[in-house]
């Protein structure tokens, strides 16, 4: 079983792949996904799983640590909140997308930073304390904020909810995460145990919402996905792109800008994916972004840190 274990979290980035693949020629196989399970929708149960093993590594540090480095913390979050949003509504403006996946893009730029970001700046030898501080206030701060800048965004044109959304992220967000934290802090040697597979869960649990999402759209995917494709790619570029110039600008050391880049990078995809669906059921095209955003990002993560992990290298060597 361990070694099981072991070579999906190796080979996650192939899996997704093979996710893709499968649900392009079979779509019915994952579409379970988007029901529910004893009246709770699924993916939300999935998403709930992938926090409460976000929960169980974070200490109290974590949050303390905005204290300690308030320009870093400062930085990621106001980029987070400010200019990723807008990015994505400009976007979405310049390439006319239509109600649904402007909706999904507009959720995918106003959720907060996704665990991925934590890994992917431990193998590109950024600076992780900073990294894990950020995920964790962003996501802290998500049922506030997410819903407030989505309606300021969206609002005039599309009526939602805004109150039934940051009640929605408490339920999906942040009692997992509470509930991890607390384990945590009670049972340590138990969450010790746990962290050798919750990140494996978590991938499989990653690559189920994917396949619920493309199956359940394949048909209109097949038709929109070229345009929305190149948008994400675009959004993520632009993110990394972003990231430095103003982490640079802020005087920050390359291991800092690098981290920050990549926070912004990586979205809870998955979040923005539920949220979509929870709250835009009549739009179903609207958990697309975030699907693809998913795949996208963990595809092009590993090319990233590798680039990263060279420049951070060669970055110190100069020094010395």
């Amino acid at each position: 079983m361990k070694r099981i274990f072991q070579l999906i979290e190796k080979y996650f980035v192939v899996i997704i792949l093979l996710t893709v693949v499968i649900t392009f020629y079979y779509p019915n196989t994952f579409k379970w996904v988007m029901g529910s399970i004893y009246g709770t929708n699924t993916m939300n149960i999935l998403l709930g799983i992938i926090l409460f093993g976000m929960g169980t590594t974070l200490k109290l540090d974590n949050f303390i640590n905005v204290l300690k480095r308030p320009r870093e913390i400062l930085t990621g979050i106001s980029i987070q909140y400010i200019i990723m949003p807008l990015l994505a509504f400009c976007l979405a403006r310049i390439f006319s997308l239509n109600e649904a996946l402007t909706i999904g893009l507009i959720l995918v730029g106003t959720v907060p930073g996704g665990t991925a970001s934590d890994v992917i700046t431990f193998l590109a030898k950024g600076d992780l304390a900073l990294s894990v501080s950020l995920t964790a206030i962003s996501t802290v701060i998500s049922p506030i904020l997410t819903p407030l800048i989505t309606l300021l965004l969206i609002g005039n044109h599309i009526t939602f909810n805004p109150l039934t959304m940051f009640i929605s992220i408490v339920e999906i967000v942040i009692v997992p995460i509470a509930l991890g934290l607390i384990i945590n802090y009670k049972i340590p040697k138990f969450t010790e145990r746990l962290k050798k597979y919750l990140p494996v869960v978590s991938s499989i649990a990653i690559c189920l919402i994917i396949g619920g999402v493309l199956g359940t759209n394949k048909a209109a995917i097949m038709t929109t996905s070229w345009i929305i494709l190149v948008v994400i790619i675009l959004q993520y570029i632009l993110a990394i792109s972003i990231g430095l110039i103003v982490s640079y600008l802020s005087g920050m050391k390359t291991k800092q800008s690098i981290t920050i880049a990549i926070e912004l990078a990586f979205q809870n995809s998955g979040l923005s994916t539920s949220l979509a669906k929870t709250h835009f059921p009549n739009l179903t095209l609207a958990t697309v972004p975030g699907a693809l955003y998913s795949v996208w990002q963990n595809i092009a993560g590993a090319v990233l840190a590798a680039i990263f992990k060279k420049y951070v290298k060669d970055d110190a060597e100069n020094i010395e």
